[in-house]
Order: structure tokens, then C-alpha cells, then sequence
């Protein structure tokens, strides 16, 4: 894509995508929620579902860390699309915020709430593997 700023129509495009995104995430954080308050209610004294062998209260554990990773991780990503609607609508989305050129559409369409251009995410991140 050109140096051009995104169009009132393609920010709308990109709105729905987001919201749509967003709609997602909030699900699966209900979802995930739901799974985990499930989980401690059976592990504070429900004795049908307590797992009596070492192996599968390990198990058990592993889940409950697997869903507090994926928990968090939607978190975090409905507070990065949750930007990038506030991008969209003071009229910033799609530039990156390093350099200041326009974020290429593909880019976009793959990741839509990025904040970088990817020669500036590229170099940001060999310069975290640096340290």
C-alpha cells in the first residue's frame, strides 16, 4: 500500500473487522471464565469430580494453567483491539507509531489492531532479542 491515509471506507471496513474480533474475545473470556469459576467450585470440596490419583490432579492443574494463559492472553488482545478502535475513530489507525507511514493493508487484515509498520515491528523486535 502507498503513503495514501486509509479511506472513510476502508476505516469503517476495518471497524467491523474489529468489532467482530472484539465480539469474539469477550466470548471466549466468558468462555474461559465460566471453565475456570467450574473448576475452582469442584476443587473447594465437590468430591464427585476430585481427582484422587496424583497423575490426574497434575492434569488437572496443567488445565487450569493452560486456561489462565489463554484467559490472560485474551484479555490482552481485547485491550489491544479495544485501541485500535480508538485509533479508527480519532482518525490515527493505520499509521504506524515509530515511523509514521501508513500501515500496509495486509498487515492489517492479518493483524488488525497492529500499531507498527512491519519494518518497524521487525526491528523492534531484533532489538529485544538483542537484550
Amino acid at each position: 500500500m502507498s503513503d495514501k491515509e486509509l479511506t472513510t471506507e476502508k476505516l469503517k471496513e476495518f471497524e467491523q473487522i474489529i468489532l467482530k474480533e472484539r465480539q469474539a474475545s469477550e466470548e471466549l473470556i466468558r468462555e474461559l471464565d465460566e471453565l475456570q469459576k467450574h473448576s475452582l467450585k469442584d476443587s473447594s470440596g465437590d468430591l464427585s469430580s476430585y481427582s484422587l490419583h496424583q497423575a490426574d490432579l497434575g492434569t488437572d492443574t496443567i488445565y487450569a494453567e493452560k486456561r489462565v494463559y489463554y484467559l490472560n492472553g485474551e484479555i490482552e488482545k481485547l485491550r489491544k483491539l479495544n485501541l485500535a478502535l480508538k485509533r479508527i475513530y480519532d482518525k490515527s489507525y493505520g499509521v504506524c507509531e515509530i515511523c509514521g507511514k501508513q500501515i500496509g493493508e495486509k498487515r492489517l487484515h492479518a493483524i488488525p489492531y497492529a500499531r507498527y509498520c512491519i519494518e518497524c515491528k521487525s526491528a523492534d523486535e531484533k532489538k529485544k532479542k538483542k537484550h
